[in-house]
């Protein structure tokens, strides 16, 4: 199985990208990490973002692999502990289909990708910046695998 991240934002701090690299690298052959990065529409003073997050959707669910599922990180979704998620790995692992996770940009994600998400996950009520989200959710997913494999990093 293989996690599609797909992310709208390029050009990340060097942190962002280091911290997602280093959790990235750590996950095992059977739930590898890859990140897609979506070119996040031009934003001024008279920008409509609507039009421009309907845009940046449009680009994320091209992108989803053919025969993924889609997972959608909301406010809204489901939150889960980190064992939860543990649990939530192993079935996406049994069910042998990608995972194509999405992570809006600074106003969220489009309509279209909400409705078209088999699954929506919360990763807090507290909102987050769609950098950090990348680091927090590779870290989450590395964690979880620990925990499926009784590896002693989750304490």
């Amino acid at each position: 199985m293989l996690i599609h991240l797909i992310a709208v934002g390029t050009k990340m701090p060097a942190w962002v990208e280091e911290g997602f690299a280093e959790y990235a690298k750590r996950m095992p052959p059977e739930s590898k990490i890859k990140l897609v990065e979506i070119a996040a529409g031009k934003r001024g003073k008279n920008s409509d973002i609507k039009r421009l997050t309907q845009q940046e959707g449009e680009k994320m669910l091209a992108a989803v692999p053919k025969g993924a599922k889609i997972v959608v990180l909301d406010v809204l979704g489901k939150a889960y502990s980190t064992e939860d998620l543990a649990q939530e790995l192993k079935g996406w692992q049994a069910c042998g289909q990608d995972i194509a996770i999405l992570i809006g940009g600074p106003e969220g994600l489009a309509d279209d990708c909400v409705k078209l998400a088999q699954q929506k996950i919360s990763l807090s009520k507290l909102t987050l910046p769609h950098p950090l989200v990348r680091v927090v959710l590779a870290e989450q997913l590395y964690r979880a695998t620990t925990i499926l494999k009784g590896h002693p990093y989750h304490k």
